[in-house]
């Protein structure tokens, strides 16, 4: 499989390093590296697509340069055992690979396979996620996670004693990769490839979305009608910023404000119907 390499200079790095990763993300890249004064991109050449017309490129608050160039062969496998450091949340998430030595003091250990899907636990979006998961209550609860990634966050929820995890993902990629993580921690979850259009009138008690703001706002609606009365919807892939937005609709489908994680900017948001 052919490769293309972007490298990206970025001034200042931070934030902006991670928005344009999650710009980039919405495309067909599939693996990014961080450097120095940026970051290392890559993509199927034979997905390569024009992405001169992204906002993040003309924001006066950011000077972003890229180059493009044919990637070498890479050994994918190899590169994530190099780049790919463990993760620990709050002291009582250890996620890590099979090439990592077990932590067993941890309460609940997580192995997966990273590859190029996103839910590392490495962002603060899907830290911020596991954060707040640490203090809602799974027991016996149906729970979706949408936009699932690598598949983490609702291998987590069966761990913390879920009854049923539905996950969800349009990338084939992340599919494939939440079924290989799920066998790994010897975890049972519906795995689906698709869109919240998958739904129908299935109802949860918890939704778990880490994607962005753009398709949290336009899916809203739905995730609201697939919630039980007693529902709780954790959202993330969203900045400070975007507060407001995500709780003013969140408001119009009778959905309340409870808490909010913060790591870097980034945010994680736990609704509630407001059943008063």
């Amino acid at each position: 499989m052919k490769y293309t390499e972007y490298q990206f200079t970025i001034i200042p790095p931070e934030p902006w390093r991670d928005i344009l990763v999650a710009y980039l993300g919405e495309l067909p890249f599939e693996s990014f590296i961080e450097t120095e004064t940026g970051f290392l991109a890559y993509i199927k050449t034979a997905e390569d697509t024009d992405i001169q017309d992204l906002p993040v490129l003309s924001s006066p608050d950011v000077q972003i340069s890229y180059e493009k160039k044919p990637a070498p062969d890479i050994n994918w496998n190899e590169e994530w055992e190099k780049n790919f450091s463990p993760v620990l949340v709050e002291n009582q998430i250890y996620i890590h690979t099979d090439f990592h030595p077990e932590r067993k003091e941890i309460p609940y250990q997580i192995v997966i396979e990273p590859k190029m899907s996103f839910g590392t636990g490495h962002h603060e979006t899907t830290y911020n996620m596991l954060h707040a998961m640490l203090s809602m209550d799974f027991q016996g609860k149906d729970v979706l996670d949408m936009g699932c990634g690598t598949g983490v966050l609702g291998i987590f929820a069966k761990m913390r004693g879920a009854n049923y995890v539905e996950a969800i993902d349009i990338d084939d990629w992340s599919y494939n990769n939440a079924l290989e993580n799920a066998e790994k921690n010897k975890i049972t979850l519906q795995i689906k490839s698709g869109d919240a259009d998958l739904l129908g009138n299935r109802s949860f008690n918890i939704i778990l979305a880490n994607i962005n703001k753009n398709i949290l706002l336009k899916d809203m609606k739905t995730y609201a009608e697939n919630l039980t009365p007693d529902g709780q919807l954790l959202l993330s892939g969203i900045y400070e910023h975007d507060f407001n937005d995500i709780i003013a609709e969140a408001g119009k489908y009778g959905l309340k404000f409870v808490q909010k994680w913060s790591k870097s900017n980034w945010i994680s948001i736990l609704l509630r119907y407001d059943l008063q």
